[in-house]
């Protein structure tokens, strides 16, 4: 009959001849017995599991999964768990916390609303922020980087725009949030479902000579499968954390809203090269491109700039432009009317009347019918007029070196010369420069930025996008002094170490004509730049925290040896003998003399807990069951005592002799030596323990790779596991 988990070819084993070594766990209490039931579980399911694999298979993932589930117990001891690597261990998961999580909570919270809002007592202000240049990462913005950097890039920035939006959705709950652009890095590069892809013939030499080696690979392998995966991408950082700020306006407010509907040139391109394909995907998608909207009694006109830049373009005069900055032209010639009707709808909604126009019901003669007093949202000179804020991705004009103010990152402004109180104009480093390149520009022409403002009208403020870095400006008389903000990018890799966003408070009380009230305040809008987390810093502070590690576990890898410390690192478990195949040669020729004491076996039947420096190993022949002990005077027969009595010549450490009812032999091995002082008593002491650890340099080689190992690996996987929860 073949044992249990055979495969009937003398293969066979079962769970009992790979016996766990045992060791002292009472002082763990009810948490030993916690763990002993867990490998209890796992013994009994590893064994159904493989009921179902052949013998020799079945005998090496049983001793893997045992080896496994033996080391597993041994470190789950208590003093192995409060040990100075698990220490160690737990500061990298506190500072970990800190850099991945809890700082950027804290560096909203400081940003809080009623830290810097200075409106009377007891208003109900619109609160308000503009989010720039999100930018997502993707093949365009880092061509060639390699395998696996671009997807943890991709990663991480990722997850660090999810935490700063989360944050600010928790912490600030905003009533508005408007995006300013530059939505995607590459998206006007990804090929729609139709259309041609391929640069015009006039524009084939603007492309940068490292970006040309890469068109051919983009239009060959992202389209609009891709661009619709980069939307939902999008939407999981920002959309669907919206709910996070709550389903319900603050006090006083109509509702909440999100609007992304402002396009970027790195979306569409720029002024000539704008893809018109591209853009009516953008349009479907985010909504239209150019559109007023009224928030917290203000008018915002968002303005599609980076196509109505295509008027102002060299290349008007020698290409029909028109598709491109057409919409935004129509939409600038009516946009004051837009406006009053907008308004006006904003006002019968606050008196609770009917917001939409009511017609007379009544049945005419095409041909006579009256025309000319039809019903109308526009009341012209009657209309209320908001405060108007211009949205543009593109700054409007300024003239060469005008200075950004204090709150720039990238160079703070030029020290004044000695008793100048102005600042210095120009001032080059500290200005957003007036250059233009392939599919960007870095201010809009005077021009269109004229053009902008006049046929607004009202222009109280501007906010724009697309140069990542924070800029103050008002504006020359030639574009009505318009204060303007550019806001700085949320994401971490667009070359600005201190990413933020821009936070907008709103307060414009209105009669029911939609005029202000009396001794409403003058200035309407209140401004804070939110600074976010750098997260280069964050990557120092784990740096510095990693050598710190490392210099801290080789000194305490010296220290063990000297100060006579418990070492981390464990000794090699000791394993039975196979119940496969002998692994002992029988004793040499003489050795027969040696008596073998009286050994009272274990709990577990195996002679490791016993004895750690003996093995056991058993010969079984059919009919004849395996000696459950050694009795007093048992002794191991000789190769040559066999032969003597005519039998064959022993097999490597089995016994033949059928009709001796000799019990298992012992075998001494060299790492131990017998007590003489417990002659006897059967009681075996290991060889010390700088012998089996190869001397003092051999402790403090395994503490060091030992505990370096152990912190290093659990470190990145809590890593791993806050990079994958973003």
């Amino acid at each position: 009959m073949a044992p249990p988990y055979s495969n009937g070819n003398g293969y066979g084993y079962s769970s009992s001849a790979l016996p766990t070594p045992s060791y002292d766990y009472r002082s763990n209490g009810d948490f030993q017995s916690i763990c002993d039931d867990i490998f209890s579980s796992a013994r009994s399911m590893l064994d159904r599991i493989l009921g179902y694999a052949n013998g020799r298979r079945r005998h090496t993932v049983w001793g893997l999964a045992m080896k496994g589930m033996q080391q597993v117990r041994r470190n789950m001891t208590r003093r192995r768990l409060l040990s100075f690597p698990h220490l160690l261990v737990a500061v990298w998961v506190l500072v970990m916390l800190w850099g991945e999580r809890w700082v950027f909570a804290s560096r909203v919270r400081s940003c809080d609303w009623d830290h810097w809002e200075d409106w009377p007592a007891g208003v109900t202000p619109h609160r308000l922020i503009f989010v720039a240049d999100p930018q997502i990462t993707d093949p365009h913005s880092y061509p060639g980087r390699p395998w696996p950097l671009n997807p943890l890039t991709i990663t991480i920035t990722d997850n660090y725009m999810r935490r700063s939006y989360k944050q600010l959705q928790k912490v600030l709950r905003p009533d508005t949030v408007f995006f300013l652009g530059d939505l995607f890095d590459g998206g006007r590069e990804w090929k729609t479902a139709d259309g041609n892809w391929d640069d015009p013939e006039w524009a084939k030499g603007n492309r940068p000579a490292d970006e040309q080696k890469y068109v051919n690979e983009w239009h060959r392998k992202y389209g609009q499968e891709y661009w619709l995966q980069e939307y939902a991408r999008f939407g999981n950082i920002f959309y669907d954390n919206w709910n996070l700020g709550g389903i319900h306006p603050g006090p006083g407010q109509r509702g909440r809203k999100l609007i992304s509907s402002l396009p970027g040139n790195h979306d569409l391109g720029f002024g000539a090269e704008v893809r018109v394909a591209a853009r009516h995907r953008f349009n479907a998608y985010f909504g239209e491109t150019n559109r007023v909207d009224v928030v917290g009694n203000h008018t915002f006109v968002s303005v599609d700039t980076v196509s109505l830049s295509a008027d102002s373009s060299s290349m008007r005069d020698r290409v029909d432009l028109e598709p491109i900055y057409g919409p935004a032209q129509e939409f600038l010639k009516g946009v004051k009317a837009t406006k009053r009707r907008a308004a006006e709808k904003e006002v019968l909604f606050w008196k609770g009347a009917v917001d939409d126009l009511a017609f007379d019901h009544k049945v005419e003669d095409l041909s006579s019918a009256d025309y000319s007093n039809l019903p109308t949202m526009d009341l012209k000179d009657n209309a209320p007029d908001f405060p108007t804020i211009l949205l543009t991705h593109v700054p409007l004009f300024r003239d060469p070196g005008t200075p950004c103010g204090l709150m720039r990152e990238h160079w703070p402004p030029a020290k004044p010369a000695k008793g100048q109180t102005a600042p210095v104009i120009p001032d080059h480093r500290n200005a957003i420069s007036v250059s233009s390149g392939y599919q960007y520009q870095n201010v809009l022409s005077l021009e269109d930025s004229t053009k902008l403002i006049k046929s607004i009208g009202n222009v109280i403020h501007a906010f724009s996008g697309d140069d990542h870095d924070y800029c103050e400006v008002v504006h020359t008389q030639d574009l009505e002094s318009v204060p303007e903000i550019t806001v700085k990018s949320i994401n971490m890799a667009m070359g600005v170490p201190t990413p933020g966003f821009q936070m907008v408070s709103l307060y414009n009380p209105i009669d029911e004509r939609g005029n202000p009230l009396p001794g409403s305040p003058k200035t309407t809008l209140q401004t804070h730049l939110c600074l976010l987390p750098q997260q280069l810093s964050t990557f120092m502070t784990y740096a510095v925290l990693g050598v710190l590690s490392v210099i801290i576990l080789i000194a305490r890898a010296f220290l063990v040896p000297v100060l006579n410390l418990r070492p981390f690192a464990l000794d090699p478990a000791q394993h039975a003998a196979s119940a496969v195949l002998p692994i002992f040669k029988a004793k040499a020729e003489g050795d027969d003399s040696v008596a073998a004491y009286d050994v009272k076996p274990t709990s577990s039947n195996t002679s490791s807990s016993k004895f750690p420096s003996a093995r056991v190993s058993a010969a079984r022949t059919r009919g004849q069951s395996l000696s459950n002990g050694l009795g007093p005077q048992a002794r191991a027969p000789s190769p040559n005592s066999a032969r003597s009595k005519g039998g064959s010549p022993g097999k490597w450490g089995w016994g033949q002799n059928s009709n001796s009812s000799r019990g298992p032999r012992i075998e001494i091995r060299r790492d131990a030596y017998y007590d003489s002082a417990n002659r006897g008593t059967g009681a075996w002491r290991p060889a010390s323990s700088s012998r089996s650890r190869g001397g003092t340099f051999g402790i403090v080689g395994r503490e060091m790779w030992t505990t370096s190992w152990r912190v290093a690996w659990m470190v990145l996987l809590f890593f791993t596991y806050l990079t994958y929860k973003g």
